[in-house]
């Protein structure tokens, strides 16, 4: 039988990964199978292989391992990184009161390198970074699959979310091509109308989010109106094409 996790779910994976899914604990770096980049860079982990509860966003143990890494003051003094944590999660735990895309735009200022912390010499403020943009086999990337979070009673399951330094930056639905109702704009209103509502924890750490049945890829940021969401272009050539 098929159905969206062994179709579209798998294929988007595999492209991603290059269909190594045998990973239970990953390191920094581009995924690389003899050499060579593996599908498109990503480590595949299983949600069981993930360190984290159902009710906790961040991969904290993967972002704890980031800050050390990335930052020469808190690699100085390693209980630093539970001070970056603890406002990270304030931040995501703070969402309902505050709203989404406050959160969202107060998460992507730590993203990049708009906060700092009293890590340098004498109480010295120094920007933190989560991220290091200008040497990429510096950050972890992992895609993983069924993404389940849980906020009170709720519980929902991303199809695909792809983390960077453990936190989830793109969330992706995929509709199953079988059901010939079915298209984008279901994934769509799944994430826009129905995760985003209900789990906005989730969205917090969100740099946009991806809905596809396999055929038309379109991809939307938090709040978007899902008929202002865009097709998802690769650059073949110098010439911008649909997927």
């Amino acid at each position: 039988m098929f159905n969206e996790s062994n179709t579209v779910e798998a294929y988007i994976r595999d492209r991603l990964t290059g269909a190594i899914t045998h990973h239970t604990a990953v390191g920094p770096g581009l995924a690389r199978r003899l050499g060579q980049v593996s599908g498109l860079g990503w480590h595949y982990l299983s949600p069981q292989n993930l360190p984290r509860l159902p009710h906790e966003v961040l991969v904290e143990p993967h972002l704890r391992e980031a800050l050390i890494r990335l930052n020469p003051g808190i690699a100085a003094q390693p209980d630093r990184a539970d001070d970056v944590l603890y406002k990270l999660r304030a931040i995501i735990m703070g969402v309902r009161g505050d709203g989404l895309v406050k959160a969202n735009e107060e998460f992507a200022a730590w993203l990049t390198g708009e906060r700092s912390m009293p890590f340098g010499p004498d109480g010295e403020h120094v920007t933190v970074q989560l991220i290091d943009f200008d040497d990429i086999e510096q950050n972890q990337y992992v895609v993983t699959n069924q993404f389940t979070v849980r906020a009170g009673a709720t519980e929902k399951r991303a199809d695909l979310v792809l983390l960077v330094n453990g936190m989830p930056l793109v969330v992706i639905e995929a509709k199953t091509p079988v059901r010939s109702s079915q298209s984008w704009f279901d994934g769509a209103i799944q994430v826009n109308e129905d995760y985003e509502h209900n789990v906005p924890e989730l969205f917090v750490p969100n740099v946009f989010s991806v809905a596809t049945e396999g055929k038309e890829y379109r991809y939307g940021s938090i709040g978007l109106p899902i008929e202002n969401w865009g097709p998802w272009r690769v650059e073949a050539e110098g010439v911008g094409k649909d997927v």
